[in-house]
């Protein structure tokens, strides 16, 4: 059984090693270090010192996340729940969503649609139209926005 010392040493060194390829919640690190077999009440001493050394930042792991996922067209719903899933919190969830309003959201639902459109141009209506729903609803769009778009974009058209 390797002694406290060595595996504190290890447990550090594993997150350090997670750390450096690629961004990580609080949630998924405890993951990691469990499933290295490391005691529990060790996982909690040595993201206690991450967290308060600032290596270890939920909120600006989702904030980055956020801008990320809407940069590739994702809506905020969709990305809210992916969040939830990496472990972050929901407070954390809610404050960073929150800076996104409904009219970004619409802008941003209008433009995929736009963008799409011109791929399906030569399609029969019904078919580019559905398409284009799918399309949306897929990213995570509500309903009732996918349908203005949508429209909007059949008017356009």
């Amino acid at each position: 059984m390797p002694s406290e010392e060595k595996l504190e040493k290890r447990a550090k060194n594993i997150l350090l090693h997670q750390l450096t390829r690629s961004a990580k919640t609080e949630s998924q690190l405890r993951e990691v270090l469990l499933k290295r077999e490391i005691p529990k009440g060790l996982i909690d001493s040595v993201i206690s010192d991450f967290l308060s050394a600032g290596l270890i930042d939920d909120l600006a792991f989702a904030k980055s996340y956020l801008a990320s996922r809407l940069a590739r067209g994702k809506a905020v719903r969709l990305i809210s729940r992916e969040l939830r899933q990496k472990g972050i919190a929901e407070d954390v969830i809610e404050s960073v969503c929150s800076e996104i309003s409904i009219e970004d959201q619409r802008q941003q639902v209008i433009e995929l649609a736009r963008r799409r459109a011109e791929r399906l141009a030569g399609l029969e209506s019904e078919v580019r139209r559905r398409r284009l729903s799918g399309y949306l609803l897929r990213r995570g769009f509500p309903g009732a926005l996918v349908s203005q778009a949508v429209r909007l974009v059949e008017r356009q058209g």
